[in-house]
């Protein structure tokens, strides 16, 4: 199952977004344009579905209602997400959609508006219900959170529960000893990356990680013999043999690794690890620019052999010079004065165009994310 169009209203910056997805997404935009917004979007979803979560947690989490209301938002301050799902299979689509508003008086609690759900077409939930107009408190839950209300649509909520987000955050994994507090649940910045990596099967964990090990001589030629470890106080480690280092010299663990490497290396096992859609930001950070212009080829086989969305924030020159990557893949963020607005790059007459007379999104769809002030930065240093 796929995500295949993603409705929002007010969300963020957001004012009004209506877009239609495939297989690989990839957000391209300015910087602070909404691209990590987008993909929020997408994540809180999952953070309403998962066990523990729910629509107040996920709210809360974001500082609430007023945090995640787009500040374009006048009249009609409700906000709204909708999102289809698709198998590929006109017998298998889904469509889930919420509208949250927020109490005028008391406690100012978050309050469902309307929660709908539809599947091939014929509508299967439509809230408020009497008993939610009888009983306001019904209202501060979604029926996708509750396994006693979702059983009719209960494969949404598993497959929003499914999604996986990823930014690692090298130094996290380097040193997770140093960070203090109970960090982010799902772990997305790789503070637990290891943790995760030695709870795996032992069968899956090595053949996952021989996979990445060939992978990485491309980006690493010295690299060799990648495994995991634990110490003698019980904590896992990765270690590998750099050939180019002198005998007996030890291998190195992941406190060793350059900041490219522990990336491929959470990117690769991110990649193998599930069926699932995968949420990348800005996955070129700390990456050599001739293995960054692999990576769509690389997507684009997983993508064949698991049928596995993808998303991919970027401004990557190298990423996008791929000529294999379509204007449909591309989701193009400008912000203007009623908050960012989001289009396809082949809705777009002139890009549809340069793309094809053979110019690849680098050339046709990049430049329009450079800020035309940025040369005010000339006479201000």
């Amino acid at each position: 199952m796929r995500i295949s169009r993603v409705v929002l209203k007010n969300w963020r910056n957001f004012r009004s977004v209506d877009v239609e997805l495939g297989e690989r997404v990839f957000l391209v935009g300015a910087n602070a344009s909404g691209k990590s917004n987008f993909l929020d979007a997408i994540r809180f979803l999952r953070d309403v579905a998962k066990a523990g979560g729910g629509l107040q947690r996920a709210l809360s989490e974001r500082g609430g209602l007023s945090k995640v209301r787009c500040l374009a938002a006048r009249k009609d301050p409700d906000v709204e997400l909708e999102i289809s799902l698709s198998e590929g299979e006109a017998s298998n689509e889904w469509k889930y959609a919420i509208g949250i508003t927020q109490e005028t008086r008391g406690l100012r609690q978050p309050l469902i508006r309307y929660e709908r759900v539809w599947h091939n077409g014929r509508q299967i939930l439509n809230r408020p219900d009497a008993a939610d107009e009888k009983d306001v408190l019904r209202k501060t839950q979604t029926h996708l959170e509750q396994i006693s209300a979702n059983e009719k649509f209960r494969d949404i909520a598993r497959f929003f529960e499914s999604i996986r987000y990823l930014h690692l955050v090298p130094q996290l994994l380097r040193h997770p000893e140093a960070y203090q507090g109970s960090g982010v649940a799902e772990d997305p910045h790789g503070r637990n990356f290891l943790e995760m990596i030695a709870k795996t099967p032992e069968a899956t964990r090595r053949a996952r990680l021989t996979k990445i090990e060939t992978a990485l001589r491309h980006a690493v030629p010295q690299l060799r013999a990648l495994k995991d470890t634990k110490d003698e106080a019980g904590v896992p480690h990765l270690e590998a043999i750099y050939e180019h280092w002198r005998p007996n010299a030890g291998r190195p663990r992941k406190d060793q690794f350059s900041d490219g490497t522990i990336r491929l290396i959470g990117l690769f096992w991110s990649l193998l690890d599930g069926d699932v859609p995968l949420l990348l930001e800005e996955l070129e950070l700390s990456l050599n620019s001739g293995i960054v212009a692999k990576l769509p080829g690389l997507f684009h086989r997983l993508g064949r052999r698991k049928k596995r969305q993808l998303f991919v924030s970027t401004h990557s020159a190298d990423l996008l010079s791929d000529k294999g990557i379509g204007g449909e893949e591309v989701v193009l963020l400008t912000p203007d004065r009623d908050g960012t607005r989001a289009a396809l790059g082949s809705s777009i007459p002139e890009i549809r165009n340069m793309l094809s007379a053979g110019s690849s999104i680098t050339d046709s769809i990049l430049p329009r994310t450079i800020p035309a002030q940025l040369g005010l930065f000339d006479s201000a240093i």
